[in-house]
C-alpha cells in the first residue's frame, strides 16, 4: 500500500508545471492517508495484540476455572468415595421376551375394513384400519373387546410364565375422549367376566395413570395392588403416536412397561392365568389402534433375594439354638497350650456374631472346653482364656460385650472318649449357651 501511494506521487510530481498546486495538494493528502494508513495499521496492530492478550488471559482464566471446576468435582466424587452408590431405575427397562413364541400378528396381509383373521370378538367390533401408514386393529364403537386366536383354539395357553408385548396408539390431544384401556387375563372358562387380573390405563381430561388389578383366589372382588403408577411420571400415552407396552408374569411377579420402561411391579399377583383379551372404551370418534402383537411362553426371571453364605451360616446358628438353646462349634480354634485364635477362626466367630446383632436381647454364657491333656492346673485356666478370647474376638465384630458372660470348663465336660484323637478333637469345643 505504501509503495502504491509513493509511485503515485512521483507520477503526479512528474506532471507539468501547470499542476504544481493540485500536485502539491495531491501529495500532501497522499501523504498524510499514508500517514494516517500507517497509523490505523499500527493501532490494529496494537489492538490486536491486546486483545490477544486479553484472550490469552480469559483463555487462560476459563481453562484455570474449569481446571478448578474439575478438581472441586474430583473433591466431591472422593468426598463421596464408600457411600452407596444410587441405583434406582438401574432394573427398570429389564423386560425379556418370552423364548418361544405362541403367537404374533403384524396384521400383513390383512384387508382393511375386514374383522382381523388372528383374532376373535368378545364384544363390541374391531376392525383391520390404516393410520400414519401402518395396518392395524381399530377397536370401535366405543367398546371393542378382541382376544386372539392361538394355534389349537384353547383357552389355557398363557400358564403362569408368559409375556405379552403390543404397540398402541391413542390419539386424545383434544381432551375430549378420556378412554379406559385394558389388557386383562382370564381363567380357563369361556366366560369374559371372569377375570384374574387387568392392567388398566386411564387417561382422563387432567390425569393419566396405569395401575393393575387382580381378584383375590377368596373372590372377594377386585383389589387395587400398590404396584400402580401415574402416567405423567413415566410417559404420555394419548399423544397420537405408537407406544410400545411390554408385559411379563411369572409365577407371582408381574412386571408392565411403556416404551421400554418398567412403570408397574407387582411381586405377588397369586394366579396364573388361561387367556387374555384387549378392551377399549373410549369417544366412539377416536378408536384405540393396536399392531405388533406377541405372546411367548417364558418371562423377566423372578426376583428373589439371594442367600449369601454368612446368611446360611448364621440360619445354622439360629436353628441350633432354637432347637437346643445352645451352639456348640469344634471350628473356633487356637493355637496349641495357647488363647491366641488362629486366623481360620474368624470366619466362624463372624456367624455367630451376626447371630448376636440379629439378637441383640439375647445373653450368652461362652464356654471354653479342653481335652484331657494336661492337668486340671494347665486347662481350668487356659480354658477361660479361650472364652475370654472368643467374647474378646465378639466385641471387635460388634456384639455388646454386656450380653456375654466367658466360662471356663476345662476337661471336666467331655462329650466324646479322650482315649482317641477324633474325641479329644471333639472336646476342644467352644459353646454358647442361651441364658
Amino acid at each position: 500500500m505504501k509503495k502504491f501511494v509513493i509511485l503515485l506521487i512521483v507520477l503526479l510530481v512528474a506532471g507539468t508545471t501547470a499542476d504544481a498546486q493540485l500536485l502539491e495538494r495531491l501529495k500532501n493528502r497522499a501523504q498524510d492517508a499514508v500517514e494516517r494508513n500507517v497509523g490505523n495499521i499500527v493501532e490494529q496492530e496494537i489492538n490486536d495484540a491486546f486483545e490477544g492478550k486479553k484472550k490469552d488471559k480469559k483463555d487462560k482464566k476459563s481453562k484455570n476455572s474449569k481446571s478448578e471446576e474439575a478438581d472441586y468435582e474430583d473433591e466431591e466424587v472422593a468426598g463421596q468415595q464408600g457411600e452407596p452408590e444410587a441405583t434406582v431405575g438401574s432394573v427398570k427397562n429389564d423386560f425379556v421376551r418370552g423364548s418361544v413364541v405362541m403367537f404374533e400378528d403384524n396384521m400383513q396381509g390383512e384387508q382393511v375394513g375386514e374383522f382381523p383373521s388372528k383374532w376373535d370378538l368378545v364384544r363390541g367390533n374391531a376392525e383391520i384400519a390404516t393410520i400414519q401408514g401402518q395396518k392395524c386393529i381399530a377397536l370401535i364403537d366405543g367398546d371393542g373387546w378382541i382376544t386372539p386366536l392361538v394355534k389349537g383354539g384353547i383357552k389355557n395357553y398363557l400358564g403362569d410364565v408368559f409375556t405379552v408385548e403390543y404397540d398402541m396408539l391413542y390419539d386424545d390431544r383434544a381432551k375430549d375422549g378420556a378412554p379406559s384401556i385394558e389388557i386383562d387375563f382370564m381363567h380357563e372358562t369361556e366366560r369374559h367376566d371372569n377375570e384374574i387380573f387387568t392392567v388398566h390405563y386411564y387417561m382422563g381430561y387432567d390425569k393419566q395413570t396405569i395401575d393393575c388389578d387382580y381378584v383375590r383366589p377368596t373372590d372377594e372382588g377386585w383389589t387395587h395392588k400398590e404396584g400402580s403408577t401415574s402416567a405423567h411420571d413415566c410417559c404420555v400415552i394419548n399423544d397420537g403416536r405408537w407406544h410400545h407396552f411390554a408385559l411379563s408374569f411369572n409365577k407371582r411377579a408381574l412386571k408392565f412397561y411403556v416404551d421400554g420402561k418398567r412403570v408397574v411391579n407387582v411381586p405377588s399377583v397369586k394366579a396364573g392365568a388361561g387367556w387374555m383379551t384387549i378392551w377399549s372404551g373410549h369417544n366412539n370418534e377416536r378408536p384405540t389402534y393396536v399392531k405388533n402383537v406377541v405372546i411367548a411362553k417364558g418371562a423377566v426371571d423372578l426376583y428373589e433375594r439371594q442367600e449369601t453364605d454368612i446368611d446360611a451360616k448364621v440360619a445354622a446358628v439360629e436353628k441350633a439354638i432354637a432347637e437346643t438353646g445352645k451352639f456348640v462349634t469344634n471350628n473356633i480354634l487356637f493355637e496349641t497350650g495357647k488363647a491366641t485364635l488362629k486366623p481360620e477362626s474368624m470366619e466362624e466367630i463372624q456367624k455367630v456374631a451376626e447371630y448376636m446383632k440379629k439378637n441383640p436381647q439375647a445373653r450368652f454364657e461362652v464356654q471354653g472346653h479342653t481335652d484331657n491333656v494336661g492337668s486340671d492346673k494347665t486347662n481350668d485356666p487356659l480354658s477361660q482364656a479361650r472364652a475370654e478370647a472368643v467374647v474378646k474376638a465378639l466385641e471387635e465384630q460388634g456384639v455388646d460385650p454386656f450380653n456375654l458372660r466367658p466360662v471356663g470348663k476345662g476337661s471336666h465336660e467331655p462329650v466324646a472318649d479322650n482315649s482317641t484323637d477324633a474325641g479329644r478333637a471333639k472336646n476342644r469345643r467352644v459353646e454358647f449357651i442361651k441364658k
